[in-house]
């Protein structure tokens, strides 16, 4: 599949992308990618979240690709009971460890229990191994535990903008990669 036969859906974390992350420079460049906006960044609440990801997946016409960063890769993982349409992938980075109690803000607990079942479609999870926001051997965990593909992104902190995370070419040849490997 080329991303022009996609609908790529980005999915930020908490307090969104800004215009140096990764994220945001890849929806610039991908001309059928549209960011999943949230009524508030700031104060995420999982039904709301999860609400606006299966609405978006839910009105796509040509197949879903769901881009996700952080708590969005958490609230997309939440949401997939409410997806109508079939999801064709998933690159999911950096998860949170949302049933760690000593994750702050302590709200982004309130995305867990992660489910433990084989995901719907194929996916990748890339994590670092020093993420503040979760440990590089629950982050491996959780990828086994969804069948997903998983990636040691190095240290690399919580893979963002603020861990040197601009453009991420890296990044951006590994799904480029996966895209070719799902057929639309």
């Amino acid at each position: 599949m080329k991303a022009s036969d996609a609908e790529i859906l980005i999915v930020p974390g908490y307090k969104n992308s800004g215009p140096d992350h990764w994220q945001s420079r890849w929806q610039t460049k991908l001309s059928t990618a549209r960011r999943v906006e949230q009524a508030s960044w700031e104060k995420p609440e999982r039904e709301e979240w999860t609400d606006c990801i299966a609405a978006a997946v839910n009105k796509t016409v040509k197949p879903a690709i769901i881009v996700a960063h952080s708590l969005g890769a958490a609230a997309a993982i939440q949401a997939i009971p409410r997806f109508t349409v079939k999801v064709a992938g998933a690159l999911l980075v950096a998860p949170p460890d949302v049933a760690n109690p000593n994750i702050r803000p302590k709200h982004l607990m309130t995305f867990g229990p992660y489910p433990t079942d084989p995901l719907p479609f194929p996916s990748i999870v890339i994590a670092s191994r020093n993420d503040p926001f979760c440990s590089h051997d629950v982050a491996d965990d959780i990828a086994a535990s969804w069948g997903s593909l998983f990636m040691d992104a190095g240290d690399a902190g919580h893979i963002n903008s603020d861990s040197g995370f601009g453009p991420w070419p890296e990044g951006l040849m590994v799904f480029a990669k996966f895209l070719g490997q799902i057929e639309g």
